[in-house]
């Protein structure tokens, strides 16, 4: 071997480059962040090949004298950590690393002037080799330009996609941003496009932050999610956690619309994350994600964000208290919601009734005693179209006294018939609700056994002989300090030996269960996580399969009132306007949007 020596300090910086700088995208955030930190009202970012040879990021924050500006584009220089405490944390940045590990891999200048000074100065750094420091011509606050990155490394170049896709990961990473920062204006142009264009917050905004983040999260997230939304509001042991949560109803098939940060600092975690899914696991097939943005304001000695080069994960000193606190206040807020289901089910329907015969002339319905030549097609186009008329499948029951006549009192209205023994239609004081009658009344008494557990405790039945089930030491350790709150979900356990467990009793409600597939899956969810989610799950899933069974069916008959009877106990129970697969259990069409359909207004 070749004797021991110092490695260079610009392959030192270009080592932590590959660390810090995995993309265009990372540059652009680390950048951002370093603005944000800055107080800059306006950041402005230019792209050119997706970021690959070129980019740019101006801000107005309080910019850097001369001396400053020598010793930002060190290693570990930073005006970030004062006293030297990493366990006190309150920027965005604060390892001194981003400036020198770009420069290293980039022709890299930095230009820049605080407030008040009379000239701005301007650094060029090509490869790491830093050149002197000039005056130049610069408004108050920073402009940094990136050009050719990753020149110096020529490895990692060639793992970068196409521009546009490096341009889509800036993006996101820059929307990420934003929605934490609401009274900062952000924009991005790549290839004289404009990707991302959030105007600073509404100052009467500003006074509610909660208004204001809204705002910012309709702009990146949808209208449909600022308007089927839940607000978060909770407390817990110094942590408080705000935001917006998704109605079960709006859903999507991957969790890329879940944003969750942490002190401003957008993270992805996997505690947060499960979090997330356990708070709707009773919501939701397994298959869809909900729409969230949460924000964590956590003290800065029970989080460490000190974990990851990029800063995209962080631990917690007790992650139980932070997981709880995310159920506990997304089930809270989702209850309080009641029967309430997102309106993009309503939209869905009425865009599907939305009359259409394919021709651009109306077609002849005859009349007035005129004779008409009707063409073929169009002929049999119109009896098409008034066939289902010709013979209905509803059923009209209407009682002798209608409690309520119009529904005016009831949120889901009154009943008036029952479509193809299957569907309810109601009357509302201001349109029509359709019921599926089998999905609304699998969540009734899904609810209802989930109360009797809550109330009565999980019963437990023994097994006639006791199953040894082997984990390995580290996994019978973790079940073993979890005893306790295991036998409350009705799984008696007890260490038997070295790396094994036996079991002795399980949960009644599981009925014929895989013992062995059952502990050893809790004690890796245990390893990651430290919670019992699995346990919860499965009693859940079991729950919802009785639900299922033991609901009313699809073409079942039901006399008005019992129909009635299920619109009230729907009203009653919370999260009813989903099934327990995220399935609506009901549309509402408002009468102003019939009469569109038909031509009245």
């Amino acid at each position: 071997m070749s004797a021991l020596r110092r490695l260079p300090s610009t392959l030192v910086n270009r080592i932590a480059a590959g660390e810090v700088v995995e993309r265009p995208a990372s540059a652009v955030k680390e950048l951002v962040e370093n603005a944000i930190d800055a107080g800059a009202h306006r950041i402005a970012i230019v792209l050119k090949e997706g970021g690959r040879s070129f980019i740019s990021v101006v801000d107005d924050g309080v910019g850097m004298t001369r001396e400053e500006m020598a010793l930002a584009v060190e290693r570990h220089c930073t005006s970030k950590l004062p006293d030297d405490d990493l366990g006190d944390i309150r920027t965005l940045g604060f390892r001194g690393e981003a400036l020198p590990s770009i420069a290293s891999v980039s022709r890299f200048v930095l230009t820049s002037r605080p407030a008040g000074a009379d000239t701005a100065w301007s650094l060029e750094i090509e490869g790491g080799a830093k050149g002197e420091l000039r005056p130049a011509a610069h408004p108050a606050g920073t402009r940094v330009e990136v050009r050719d990155l990753f020149f110096a490394t020529p490895a990692r170049l060639k793992f970068l996609k196409e521009p546009r896709t490096e341009s889509g990961h800036v993006a996101d990473a820059l929307r990420r941003l934003a929605m934490a920062h609401p009274a900062i204006a952000f924009r991005l142009e790549s290839e004289e496009r404009t990707l991302v264009d959030l105007p600073m917050a509404n100052p009467t905004l500003l006074e509610e932050p909660g208004a204001a983040r809204l705002e910012r999260l309709a702009a990146i997230m949808g209208r449909e999610f600022a308007d089927n939304t839940v607000a978060i509001d909770a407390n817990r042991e110094g942590f408080r956690l705000t935001g917006f949560a998704g109605l079960p109803t709006l859903n999507r098939p991957t969790g890329q619309h879940q944003y969750l940060f942490v002190n401003g600092r957008p993270v992805r975690d996997k505690l947060l994350a499960g979090a997330v899914r356990g708070a709707y696991q009773d919501f939701l097939a397994r298959d869809r994600h909900p729409m969230v943005a949460l924000f964590l304001e956590a003290p800065t000695g029970m989080v460490d964000v000190n974990v990851h080069p990029a800063k995209t994960e962080v631990r917690f000193r007790d992650a139980g208290i932070v997981r709880g606190l995310i159920v506990g206040a997304l089930r809270t807020a989702l209850a309080a919601a009641g029967h309430r289901a997102s309106t993009t089910v309503a939209d869905a329907a009425l865009g599907a009734l939305r009359p259409h015969t394919g021709y651009s002339m109306p077609l002849p319905m005859g009349g007035g005693g005129h004779s008409t030549s009707v063409p073929r097609g169009l002929a049999e186009a119109a009896m098409q179209f008034m066939s289902p008329f010709a013979a209905p499948s509803a059923r009209v029951e209407t009682p002798a006294e209608a409690p309520n006549g119009n529904g005016h009192d009831y949120p889901l209205g009154v009943a008036r018939a029952q479509l193809h023994e299957t569907y309810i239609v109601a009357q509302t004081d201001q349109g029509v609700v359709i019921v599926d009658q089998h999905a609304a009344h699998e969540r009734l008494m899904h609810e209802r056994l989930k109360d009797q557990l809550q109330a009565d405790g999980v019963k437990r039945q023994a097994l006639l002989l006791p199953e040894v089930v082997e984990i390995g030491e580290d996994g019978a350790r973790r079940l073993a300090q979890r005893a306790g709150e295991l036998a409350e979900m009705g799984l008696v356990l007890e260490p038997f030996g070295l790396g094994a467990v036996v079991v002795r009793e399980t949960p009644a409600v599981l009925g014929e269960v895989d013992v062995q597939g059952l502990v050893r899956d809790l004690a890796d969810e245990l390893g990651e996580m430290g919670d019992h989610l699995s346990l919860k799950e499965k009693i859940e899933e079991v729950c919802g399969t009785l639900a299922c069974h033991t609901s009313v069916r699809a073409g079942r008959r039901l006399t008005v009132d019992e129909m009635n009877a299920l619109l009230r106990q729907m009203e009653a129970t919370p999260h009813s306007g989903q099934c327990n697969h995220g399935r609506p259990t009901y549309v509402e069409l408002k009468l102003a949007d019939i009469e569109r359909l038909f031509g009245r207004r």
